[in-house]
């Protein structure tokens, strides 16, 4: 087998501090949860590893650990870090749109830390407005900065201990299992019981069910 190149080098090693590093303390990583659901909140952490601090191990993108690694992660990154969490709800993400509700969350969780960063990470491309420091956005960023891959962990964990108990609320629905994602279940659901109060009217699929009656 080849050599790997420097290139793969670099995509296979795990988030780090290099980029905090050099921007110099405090620095926030911020990452969403709860884009793309067809209902429930968005969710958004805004983390900050303060100088000395040791992370544990295994931190990176929520999305490669499993439901067991996050939730040990999420307890880790709270007794190490300063977290801050925030939140849109369904009704806003109806009247804002899902982009600036999920903008509107990553300020809510910035203004949610114990102290104000001197420069934010963020991951994406988008930067959000009003925040009170200055920002970067870093495309894959729950990959490459470990900030990032921190508050992608806790929002994570947030909004599906969120969704675990709207499962209580709305039994039927599948919640706890799908999160709120548009699954076959879930569209099954949707067709039987019709949408709730925790369901986001303004995206297609919950809009086309109202409008056919279910």
């Amino acid at each position: 087998m080849p050599p790997r190149t420097p290139k793969q080098r670099s995509a296979a090693a795990p988030p780090d501090l290099t980029r905090e590093a050099a921007l110099g303390p405090p620095v926030c990583g911020i990452d969403e949860a709860g884009r793309g659901p067809w209902a429930g909140p968005v969710a958004a952490a805004a983390v900050i590893w303060p100088a000395g601090a040791v992370p544990p191990v295994g931190i990176t993108d929520s999305k490669k650990l499993s439901a067991a690694a996050r939730d040990r992660l999420f307890d880790a990154i709270l007794a190490g870090a300063q977290v801050g969490i925030g939140e849109a709800s369904v009704e806003e993400i109806d009247r804002l749109n899902i982009l600036r509700a999920t903008m509107l969350a990553m300020a809510r969780a910035v203004a949610a830390l114990p102290v104000v960063p001197g420069h934010a990470l963020v991951d994406g491309n988008r930067l959000p407005p009003d925040l009170p420091c200055p920002a970067t956005a870093l495309v894959k960023g729950d990959s490459l900065s470990l900030s990032i891959a921190a508050a992608s962990i806790i929002a994570k964990v947030h909004r599906d201990r969120i969704m675990a108990a709207a499962d209580l609320r709305f039994p039927g629905y599948g919640f706890a299992r799908h999160m709120g994602y548009g699954t076959p279940e879930h569209h099954e659901a949707l067709q039987r019981l019709g949408p709730t109060s925790f369901h986001r009217t303004s995206f297609s699929p919950i809009k086309a069910l109202i409008q056919n009656d279910y």
